[in-house]
């Protein structure tokens, strides 16, 4: 499997886990569970940012942020559809980027001052895996809301991965 390969399932995969997400933290109730619904929109914001960031490096533009989080919380809606957007966006670039392009190395300045270098390969996999541990922090959350987690991306993604494990007798190899 080639690293751009790699990279668009994962891409797809975030897309997946935050759209599950988002849909139980609509189940938390903001009246009677305001911190816990507060927290987890928190750490999905600061998610949000830090992908933000990073596609305007991958771009060559500017970003608005001077830190990894914004000082005022976005409501639900607003930030459901901007992640939605922005997990768009990864899967795009990540299909049309060619591997060449995807080794090329990028020099920038992270919002503390401090310089980084970075191949476009490396940012990729870094705003997956900081995704998939602030998503896993809100699974924690969850609980404590009485919302179960979710578990079947391969279930739903790939239910021909699963069949193959499987032989005739429906018992597994």
């Amino acid at each position: 499997m080639s690293a751009q390969t790699l990279l668009h399932s994962l891409f797809k995969y975030k897309a997946w886990a935050n759209e599950e997400l988002f849909a139980k933290i609509a189940t938390i109730d903001p009246d009677t569970l305001q911190s816990e619904r507060c927290a987890a929109i928190r750490l999905l914001n600061h998610v949000y940012v830090v992908d933000q960031i990073f596609s305007a490096h991958l771009s060559g533009v500017r970003h608005e942020y001077s830190g990894t989080n914004t000082p005022e919380t976005p409501s639900f809606a607003e930030l459901k559809s901007a992640v939605a957007k922005s997990d768009s966006w990864y899967i795009e670039y990540v299909g049309k980027t060619s591997p060449e392009i995807l080794k090329e190395e990028i020099r920038f300045t992270f919002v503390d001052g401090a310089l980084g270098c970075m191949s476009r390969e490396e940012i990729l996999a870094h705003v997956a895996t900081h995704g998939d541990y602030h998503r896993g922090a809100v699974g924690r959350i969850l609980p404590t809301a009485s919302v179960e987690p979710f578990t079947v991306y391969l279930h739903k993604e790939s239910p021909r991965r699963l069949a193959r494990l499987s032989d005739s007798a429906g018992k597994p190899k």
